[in-house]
């Protein structure tokens, strides 16, 4: 776990997306190397979403993700060390080395899982909050999706079910305009915006910008205050755009199926770059401020990139553990 965190609810959030820009740019450099015998999907960009949303969570409440889950497990709560190793395949993994980069799971920090198919974390997150309801406790489900998962029937399903039974879930909907190559504009008609669609279907909904990590914090929390009131579920949509490739550690810009201005516009707009120049005049923030977190931040990466790379791997002889058929 990260100890390092200030006081000050505002650093913290601007620190704790620089720390996760910085471990999803290790893993960018580290990963040709051949040592992470596992595909990858880095959130380099997309910080802002996974931390403005952590940031209302309790440590109780569930969350679960997508293939793109090291920012959210990590703004959870996640341990960097079992991350990195979860990502060598080592024992002392957050999955004891069986799941690599898109099946991570931490259930000390109530990260309840991720998985590589789009969609299918959405009835585990639904089935979450059902268990909260049954239970009468005071939780709220967190599940994070991505845009592509709203053209998966069980995103409907799912929410439906949420909706009927009055559940205490929270939608998060991180749209970075992209499933693989394709743009939402090739997928869904002229017009259409994702929280109206889900509007129709009885959940409260809203639209934020995704890249203000302040505003992304403000809106999660008056969303999980509501539904701790006893709200029905919400569905919030962050617009936000991802730096590099759908999978992998590379930029793709090259391939050119990303018009140049819209990079470039939305590079621009970089969430932390943002959130610093916000802070500007924050009596507690100052260039010295940044270094020294990046010197701290780096000497942390350096020691779980260490840990992952000594620790044991799995016993063959457990092979056959966690394996259900």
């Amino acid at each position: 776990m990260n100890t390092q965190l200030p006081n000050d609810p505002s650093l913290r959030l601007v620190r704790e997306m620089l720390r996760i820009r910085m471990v999803e740019e290790a893993i960018a450099r580290e990963y040709p190397k051949g040592e992470m015998r596992c595909p990858t999907h880095l959130s380099v960009g997309q910080e802002a979403v996974a931390v403005g949303t952590a940031a209302a969570l309790e440590r109780t409440d569930p969350a679960v993700s997508t293939h793109r889950a090291h920012a959210h497990y990590l703004a959870k709560g996640g341990d960097l060390k079992r991350l990195l190793a979860e990502l060598f395949g080592k024992e002392a993994g957050c999955a004891r080395g069986r799941g690599g980069s898109m099946h991570l799971i931490d259930l000390d920090v109530g990260f309840e899982g991720s998985t590589a198919i789009v969609g299918s974390t959405l009835p585990v997150g639904v089935g979450l909050a059902l268990g909260i309801r049954v239970r009468a406790e005071a939780a709220v489900a967190c599940i994070f999706l991505g845009d592509g998962a709203m053209e998966e029937g069980v995103f409907y399903e799912s929410a439906n079910f949420a909706v009927v039974r009055k559940l205490p879930a929270l939608f998060i909907c991180e749209n970075n305009s992209y499933s693989v190559y394709s743009p939402l504009t090739k997928r869904q008609p002229h017009g259409r915006q994702i929280h109206d669609v889900v509007r129709a279907l009885g959940l409260t909904t809203a639209a934020h910008d995704g890249n203000d990590v302040f505003g992304v914090a403000a809106a999660v929390k008056t969303a999980v205050q509501a539904i701790r009131d006893g709200g029905s579920p919400v569905f919030l949509e962050f617009s936000t755009y991802r730096h590099l490739e759908h999978c992998g550690p590379y930029p793709d810009d090259n391939l050119g199926y990303r018009p140049e201005k819209d990079v470039a516009a939305w590079k621009a707009r970089d969430p932390i770059v943002q959130a610093q120049e916000r802070l500007r005049d924050h009596p507690g923030f100052s260039g010295e401020v940044i270094e020294r977190w990046r010197s701290e931040i780096a000497a942390e990466i350096d020691g779980a990139f260490a840990f992952a790379r000594t620790a044991p791997w799995p016993d063959p002889s457990t092979r056959a553990e966690y394996v259900y058929a």
